[in-house]
């Protein structure tokens, strides 16, 4: 099933707002740890995003479960990347905040995007046979 032709329901909602909350949460301690320890810190939210969009991908069954994350992420980072009045900011203009950004679109992408697999234990022929 993809995300489109489930069907929803309140529950399947609430997953789906959860999943956004995390990808919230995962985007700000993401900012937060990529640039205090910077090659593995980089690695480690990267996979936490990937890890995130995959497994809500996974757990609903459908590609909205792995584009929710990827949504409350991007709302995050946004945020987070704005200046404010005062002259503060959260990223820098380092190489490791470019990879953060880009390469965290593209892991949302990629895990909202990937094709399913049939499931296991299906007829081995065409459905039209």
């Amino acid at each position: 099933m993809s995300g489109l032709t489930t069907p929803l329901s309140a529950g399947r909602l609430a997953a789906y707002a959860g999943l956004a909350v995390l990808g919230f949460v995962v985007g700000v301690a993401g900012a937060l740890v990529q640039g205090g320890w910077f090659p593995g810190g980089l690695l480690l939210a990267l996979l936490a995003l990937a890890g995130l969009c995959h497994g809500g991908a996974t757990a609903t069954r459908s590609r909205i479960g792995g584009a929710a994350p990827g949504a409350g992420w991007l709302v995050s980072v946004l945020l987070l990347s704005a200046t404010r009045a005062e002259g503060d900011f959260l990223f820098g203009a380092g190489l490791g905040s470019y990879i953060f950004l880009l390469g965290g679109m593209t892991v949302a992408v990629i895990c909202a995007t990937i094709p399913k697999l049939p499931q296991p234990g299906g007829p081995a022929a065409r459905l039209g046979k």
